[in-house]
């Protein structure tokens, strides 16, 4: 008995020891660095979310789109930032910091597995899957009473802002009815009836008497409405807090950031973050809280142009008005903040080929979007013209028949049809060109089923799921605000 009470007690004891050892040898692994650890959960536990993301309740949403955005526009995106500018976007910031809960969603409507923006709009908005065209209206007619107005009217303050028109369909899927999206000049009459705090963006067209169809002049309407009305940058500095703010920068949409320094009025147009901040200034401090829209919308648009440089650059845009968003709202700690895209367009990517990473690269060279470049060429441009221009704004050598190919769209031989191409431009054939000096090829001109990235930080952003529908979206915002 003494003996074999003995041995437990020695095998007790040796067991104890090795796991002291196992502990110490650990320890001491750590601190000289030859334990085997993700360097991932390292900068996770040292910038990890912050409390709020523990909370189920928000005062404030701000809900980021970069309209249209595939998941190879995010990646090139940060692959240009990471090689040229040296740093990473700061959306994959969040993504590597561990600060955000991360989905990926389902962006079918009522319609189609392709959504347009319309009725991707108004499942964020309206919770509901519509057809596409159509903004919080179902199939029989029922209105669906969308978020941001519903929060206006239990005290919040509300606004949009976008680098498109202010009329278009994902700011008007958060705002309002309609049977169909391009009722913009009608739209532009109800933002004012309901009254929302804050809207910029583009879209005068809609607004001034002398320009729309019926000569109305809405402008006045919200001058009644005790707006102020604001036209570029400059004006900006004289916005009144406590005050609605209305800010219609141009014609149209807004023109790429890329063509900004090409001409005077377009040096005075704010950037896209720079609206967000002021839209976030003039309604943080309302006790009630505030909800907010961001809309890049012309990451959309450069996609159906398969217009690389535009494109890039407008989601660097973007990425500059998420560090704003993300300034406020890690202080705030009150906020839902949500990133994401209403759906996929024309899915571009870097193709393999032994120069790829050279290529992609030349990307940094180019001074102008596609767009600009391309209604620089006239008619009566010679050859070697259209061959000195590219090679002036994009730093590429076109051959012989490549610049006689490109003059038959300007002869009229040639034309090319698409979404936003007013004036039948050769974007696809010109694409088609970058591609081999570039590496970066589309799919198509226009929106694809992709299911896209979503991003959430902040109170009830614990909510998100791994994969979710768009509809999900409204209920994770109803719930976090309720």
């Amino acid at each position: 008995m003494f003996r074999l009470s003995l041995l437990k007690g020695g095998i007790i004891h040796l067991k104890f020891l090795k796991m002291e050892r196992r502990k110490f040898l650990k320890g001491s692994a750590l601190l000289s660095g030859l334990y085997v650890l993700n360097p991932m959960d390292l900068l996770a536990s040292s910038k990890g979310k912050n409390k709020s993301q523990s909370q189920d309740k928000a005062k404030n949403i701000i809900f980021m789109v970069s309209d249209g955005m595939s998941l190879g526009t995010l990646t090139m995106t940060d692959l240009y930032a990471r090689n040229i500018l040296g740093k990473s976007t700061n959306w994959m910031n969040l993504y590597l910091e561990n600060k955000v809960s991360r989905a990926l969603m389902d962006t079918a409507s009522a319609s189609s597995i392709v959504t347009d923006s319309s009725a991707a709009s108004s499942a964020f908005g309206g919770g509901i899957r519509v057809k596409n065209g159509r903004l919080n209206v179902g199939e029989n007619g029922e209105k669906h009473l969308p978020i941001w107005q519903e929060w206006k009217k239990k005290g919040k303050k509300a606004g949009c802002v976008t680098t498109v028109t202010i009329t278009h369909a994902t700011p008007a899927g958060f705002c309002i009815n309609s049977t169909s999206r391009n009722a913009e000049p009608e739209i532009a009459k109800t933002y004012a009836e309901i009254g929302f705090d804050v809207l910029m963006g583009g879209g005068q067209e809609n607004f001034d008497a002398k320009l729309r169809k019926d000569q109305e002049d809405v402008y006045k309407l919200y001058q009644e409405k005790n707006y102020q009305i604001i036209r570029n940058k400059s004006e900006m500095n004289l916005i009144k807090k406590n005050q609605p703010l209305l800010g219609i920068f141009n014609q149209d949409a807004l023109p790429y950031s890329i063509d900004a320094n090409k001409n005077k009025q377009a040096q005075n147009i704010p950037s896209l973050a720079e609206m967000t901040q002021v839209a976030i200034d003039q309604m943080k401090d309302h006790k009630e809280g505030f909800v907010l829209q961001i809309e890049a919308g012309k990451v959309d648009w450069a996609a159906h142009a398969n217009d690389v440089s535009a494109i890039i650059h407008e989601q660097l845009a973007f990425d500059e008005a998420i560090k704003t968003v993300m300034n406020f709202a890690e202080k705030d700690e009150n906020t839902l903040v949500i990133i994401t895209t209403d759906h996929g367009n024309a899915n571009p990517g870097i193709i393999y080929d032994s120069e790829a990473t050279r290529k992609f690269n030349s990307i940094a060279n180019y001074t102008s979007s596609n767009e600009y470049l391309l209604n620089e060429i006239h008619p009566n441009f010679t050859i070697q013209q259209i061959k000195d221009i590219i090679h002036h704004l994009h730093q590429i050598d076109i051959t012989e028949q490549e610049a006689k190919d490109l003059q038959k769209f300007y002869s009229g031989l040639e034309k090319e049809e698409g979404l936003y191409n007013y004036k039948k431009l050769p974007y696809k054939f010109y694409a088609e060109i970058q591609k081999k000096h570039n590496s970066v090829g589309w799919i198509s001109m226009d929106h694809s089923s992709d299911y896209v990235e979503l991003a959430a930080f902040g109170p009830g952003s614990h909510q998100i799921k791994s994969f979710i529908r768009n509809t999900d979206v409204h209920q994770i915002m109803q719930k976090a605000l309720a």
